[in-house]
């Protein structure tokens, strides 16, 4: 992935210290369904396609709705929507700062082997993609709070 120039026109990619808050990308040719082909503070885009929502990521599925409007309405359910899908590991994308959810959020998957990685929505963005593009079987978990 890199930063398009209408992004880098605009500042937001500049080196120095420039604060993003839109990101577009171009995608590459990684042979996977999904990528994350731009992101700002209240979307994402999959594929070109906009979601303005909290979604679950994987390579090779549909998007998925997921059902979290805010991080203190976490629960257990929402994480355990992502053990049928069996990720070797989770990037959870905690929107616009950094923020860890309570252990027992996400014991269903640390029982199941899964690991977990937090980070800001921005981060996890970038970093589902680039696990996405080495072809590890990684999950996005991306909330995005209104």
């Amino acid at each position: 992935m890199r930063p398009s120039q209408d992004a880098v026109a605009a500042g937001h990619a500049a080196p120095g210290g420039t604060t993003e808050t839109d990101l577009k990308l171009h995608q590459d040719s990684s042979g996977a369904l999904n990528t994350v082909t731009g992101y700002g503070a209240h979307y994402v885009d999959v594929n070109l396609v906009r979601h303005e929502s909290s979604i679950l990521l994987l390579p090779d599925t549909p998007v998925i709705d997921w059902p979290v409007s805010s991080f203190d309405a976490l629960d257990p359910a929402h994480f355990e929507l992502l053990l049928d899908q069996a990720p070797e590991v989770v990037v959870f994308g905690s929107g616009a700062r950094l923020r860890f959810p309570h252990p027992r959020l996400t014991a269903s998957l640390s029982t199941r082997r899964i690991g977990v990685e937090t980070m800001d929505f921005m981060a996890a963005c970038r970093t589902y993609n680039i696990l996405m593009a080495e072809g590890r079987r990684v999950a996005a978990a991306l909330l995005i709070e209104r």
